[in-house]
């Protein structure tokens, strides 16, 4: 089998498209934009993720010698349009919101202004990136919010939806201000804290509960978390309180111990209880298992003595809202602006600009969706980022993006930081952008 490259991450109908662009000499400047159309129920906001992995796929956009031999036994595409892509590159500018960002319904996050196959040939990998890792920050957010300052980790990598899936879900969460990841493959990538504890299996490998416990101290003395509730959670803590004494005689202290099942609350209260009895006053506990933000709004407000909350399955999935309507759709060429009429899907015509304004107490006070050079109130949140298909400035580091995410976060209003929803946002649309509307649907 040839080797394929990541050009082939594309659907059929855009190399068809491009075909018949590059026999009608169809190659002038095209704008296409990339957007969500709607929140999912009980979502008052989206998180923009994936921009540098979206920049990252355009510098290297190249298909391979084994791609266009694919594509030439595949059948349906003429010499010449192979020789073409072959030797394509992404040439085009890029204009975006900084990850980290907080927005909303209709505001485009992403604008690539290329020649025409260009920019329809990046279109299925740009939204792939752009869709998985903005999905999973807008979620991993709600959990942050309602954690309220208790650290939360991700432990979703083994129900993820592929490996690729489990990388960005660890990166987004992250970037979403999530403390850290079980994942070791995405903190050597994306230099992400790791985290870890033990299995069950672990103690189920072992006769003793309580060998499985010095074993596992022993193995990793400076960070010692004991999962207790294999068996029988309140006895396991005395075990730990028991242990706890001859690992000191050892120079080992239990950091922590690990909650995975059962009760949340009740047990938490009741192991606190035991640990501190014990003079386990600073032994931490961890809490996973199936947890999302309704549970964990449940657990803080209940005040659970809980120290930190382990999320995986429901935030790596995105479990409640899977995926987002999300567009990518062609706004501009030769400079003619177009629009989609098509019903429930309209789309706003032209090179489009958000602006948004922060209020006295600092928080968000709405935004406007306005065409590029129609300066309004506010600031502009779509920026230059690539031009002639290269970064016009270095990536930044994870923990800038990190750090951007949790100021946007800190802007949000109060009743947008819930997790039922809310009254909407106030976004609008400029009066130029709606006379330009009305302008193109009177050629169209």
């Amino acid at each position: 089998m040839n080797s394929t490259s990541d050009a082939l991450l594309i659907d059929l109908y855009e190399l068809t498209m491009a075909q018949a662009y590059l026999d009608q000499r169809m190659t002038e400047v095209a704008v296409f934009e990339f957007f969500v159309r709607k929140l999912p129920p009980q979502r008052n906001f989206f998180m923009a993720a994936g921009l540098e992995q979206v920049l990252t796929y355009l510098e290297e956009f190249q298909f391979s010698d084994g791609d266009i031999d694919w594509l030439d036994r595949a059948g349906g595409f003429t010499p010449a349009f192979l020789d073409t892509v072959l030797a394509m590159r992404f040439t085009g500018a890029v204009h975006a919101m900084p990850e980290g960002t907080l927005f909303f319904p209709n505001e485009p996050i992403l604008r690539i202004t290329a020649p025409l196959p260009q920019a329809q040939l990046v279109e299925t990998r740009v939204m792939n990136l752009l869709n998985f890792q903005t999905m999973v920050a807008s979620k991993a957010c709600r959990s942050v919010l309602v954690a309220d300052g208790t650290p939360l980790i991700d432990f979703g990598l083994r129900r993820a939806h592929g490996v690729e899936a489990g990388l960005f879900a660890a990166r987004a969460g992250y970037v979403a201000g999530l403390a850290g990841t079980s994942n070791v493959s995405a903190g050597a990538r994306f230099t992400i804290p790791i985290y870890g504890t033990m299995a069950h299996s672990f103690v189920q490998a072992h006769l003793d509960e309580m060998q499985a416990f010095t074993h596992i101290a022993q193995a990793q003395p400076g960070n010692v978390v004991l999962l207790i509730d294999t068996y029988e959670t309140e006895a396991a803590a005395g075990k730990v309180v028991a242990l706890a004494a001859r690992l000191k005689e050892q120079g080992i202290s239990i950091h922590g111990v690990r909650l995975d099942s059962g009760d949340l609350a009740e047990h938490a209260r009741k192991v606190r209880r035991i640990l501190d009895r014990g003079g386990l006053t600073a032994t931490k506990i961890l809490a996973s298992g199936n947890l999302d933000e309704e549970r964990i709004h449940a657990l803080v407000a209940g005040q659970a003595p809980i120290d930190s909350f382990a999320i995986g399955t429901a935030m790596t999935t995105s479990a409640d809202a899977p995926y987002l309507d999300c567009a990518y759709k062609l706004q501009e060429y030769a400079g003619r602006p177009c629009r989609k009429r098509s019903e429930g899907k309209a789309t706003w015509p032209g090179r489009k600009q958000v602006y948004r304004r922060i209020g006295t107490d600092e928080r968000l006070n709405g935004d406007i969706i306005t065409i590029e050079g129609d300066c309004q109130e506010g600031r502009p949140l779509l920026g230059h980022v690539m031009q002639g298909g290269h970064r016009l400035t270095s990536p930044p580091s994870l923990e800038e993006i990190r750090r951007h995410a949790r100021l946007s976060l800190a802007q949000l209003p109060d009743p947008l930081r819930r997790i039922d929803r809310s009254a909407p946002y106030d976004v609008r649309i400029s009066t130029l952008l709606t006379e330009l509307a009305h302008q193109v649907d009177r050629h169209t």
